[in-house]
């Protein structure tokens, strides 16, 4: 079983359904999990072959290279899973921004990685926050994904990678994955609505209401991603 296969059986999944209640388990439990999955069934050519893609863009230490803290965050003007526009503007009046920026529902590790953080809503709400997931999936792509695991914050569509790039995230999915992809069902161009074959690579950001940025977490490794009580603690004592 391919990983992006692996994510056609996950997204149309939430924790509720696979299980008896939420998973509150950490993060990284819930990641070693998936990828015990993908190392069993997924041909190690092609497991290799994702191992190319992360050693690459690490090679271009993309990660480190992205908005850093201290820096102003771009402003931007999204529409949400429903098509309404949801603006950074309207976002910090209500105080600090939690954004989050994952590559799209086909992505178990996006989808784990959304639950986990929607339990953590409430308190990040809590904290005078609000919480927002960005990617480049088209809007229909993130109501089906809302639709599905129901969390308590907005899904936006980031067309053309556009804020993702302003943030230093995106990079062109290679040739050779992009094989992997179209032979596993994997629709990039027809999920994120152009045929630019470019992702972000998973990045938090903790955005201060006058736009500095006081947190940023990015990962090459799209399995690497900061645990939502790390997220928790950077809101409070971030300043």
């Amino acid at each position: 079983m391919d990983p992006a296969c692996y994510s056609e059986s996950m997204k149309w999944r939430s924790l509720e359904e696979s299980s008896s209640g939420p998973d509150i388990r950490p993060l990284r439990e819930i990641f070693a999990e998936r990828k015990e999955l993908i190392d069993r069934y997924v041909p190690a050519e092609t497991r290799e072959a994702y191992a190319r893609v992360i050693a690459e863009l690490k090679e271009r230490r993309l990660a480190q290279n992205i908005l850093p803290v201290g820096a102003k965050a771009p402003m931007f003007e999204l529409q949400d899973h429903n098509g309404k526009n949801v603006s950074s503007t309207q976002l910090l009046e209500k105080g600090r921004l939690v954004l989050c920026f994952m590559r799209g529902r086909w992505c178990p590790f996006c989808v784990g990685q959304l639950e986990a953080m929607d339990l953590v809503a409430k308190a990040i709400q809590d904290a005078g926050a609000s919480l927002a997931f960005v990617s480049p999936q088209v809007v229909r792509q993130s109501y089906f994904m809302y639709d599905q695991h129901k969390p308590h914050f907005p899904l936006l569509s980031d067309a053309g990678n556009e804020l993702a790039r302003k943030f230093g995230l995106t990079y062109r999915v290679p040739d050779y994955q992009q094989a992997i992809y179209k032979r596993v069902f994997v629709n990039l161009p027809m999920a994120n609505g152009d045929d630019s074959w470019e992702l972000p690579i998973p990045a938090t950001f903790i955005i201060d209401r006058d736009g500095t940025i006081l947190f940023a977490s990015a990962d090459e490794d799209y399995t690497q991603r900061p645990e939502p009580f790390e997220v928790l603690g950077a809101l409070s004592t971030a300043h």
